[in-house]
């Protein structure tokens, strides 16, 4: 009973993994391919079968390529649950910044893309953008998204409290699920989801609602309140809510108008760009 019980299990976490990505599809035309070769041998097809035993042994090299991003995924979903058992999360760490920004951000219809380190490292991607090494601050972050900075471009990876890179790129999602209107940003915030077990914080510039993406899956349009418990709950522990300031419309002739209207809110305005999908921009 036990081992049918663990076969079970992993046969369900396998499932529940693959459900919604482009390894699905792959699956059920490789279970076709498995039919197709079972009726072959009941069939008594000999040069077929012949073929089949013959690359056979160099399939498994395959599967292992065609799959290795959602092996990775696997094995590092298995390792933080294990590092889960061992205790818990850093409870110093404040992201409040992070949801100051992204109120300031929505309001203007700022685009941004916020990457949060958890216990897979980034260092491959943070070595692709600007080292900073800087505390993590919301006077930092609108300052580093406003379309005049030279960093505005592509994304922040944040390690614990500190912002370790601005300007990084991020591996686009290849998910064909994914909607047609999901643009750039979007893509590289959930492709980095799917590499790694960080958290993705994403506002968009053509609407300003603000996405969070854990696990290859994205949560879109949440309101201030719910990205403040999705990090909570993400990060395993309470974020107090704090007085988000409101900063009536600005317009986008100027960076002087920016930074006027956000004076009122008590700090430097940022933005970045963010186009539809046609024309954004590659991260």
């Amino acid at each position: 009973m036990l081992d049918i019980l663990l076969v079970a299990l992993i046969i369900y976490e396998v499932l529940v993994m693959i459900r919604g990505t482009r390894a699905a599809p792959m699956l059920a035309g490789l279970a076709a391919v498995g039919a197709a070769l079972y009726l072959a041998r009941i069939g008594e097809l000999v040069t077929l079968n012949w073929l089949v035993g013959h690359l056979l042994p160099y399939v498994v090299f395959a599967l292992i390529v065609v799959f290795q991003s959602e092996i990775r995924h696997m094995l590092s979903d298995v390792g933080r649950r294990v590092s889960f058992l061992r205790g818990p999360a850093v409870e110093g760490d404040s992201y409040d910044d992070i949801v100051l920004a992204a109120n300031l951000f929505s309001q203007h219809q700022t685009g941004a893309l916020m990457v949060i380190e958890r216990e897979i490292g980034l260092r491959t991607y943070i070595e692709s953008g600007v080292a900073m090494d800087a505390r993590l601050s919301y006077d930092l972050l609108a300052t580093i998204f406003r379309p005049s900075a030279p960093l505005h471009d592509g994304a922040v990876i944040i390690q614990k409290d500190r912002l370790a890179a601005a300007a990084c790129f991020l591996p686009l999602s290849m998910n064909p699920v994914l909607s047609t209107q999901v643009g750039t940003r979007h893509r590289a915030g959930i492709g980095i989801t799917e590499e790694t077990d960080a958290i993705a914080v994403i506002v968009s510039e053509e609407t300003g609602a603000i996405s969070v993406a854990v696990g290859g899956k994205i949560d879109r349009d949440l309101t201030v309140e719910q990205l403040r418990e999705h990090l909570s709950s993400e990060l395993r522990r309470y974020m107090s809510p704090v007085a988000l300031p409101t900063v009536g419309p600005v317009s986008d002739d100027s960076d002087a108008g920016q930074e006027s209207a956000l004076r009122a809110a008590g700090g430097p305005m940022s933005a970045d760009e963010e186009s539809a999908p046609e024309t954004e921009r590659p991260l």
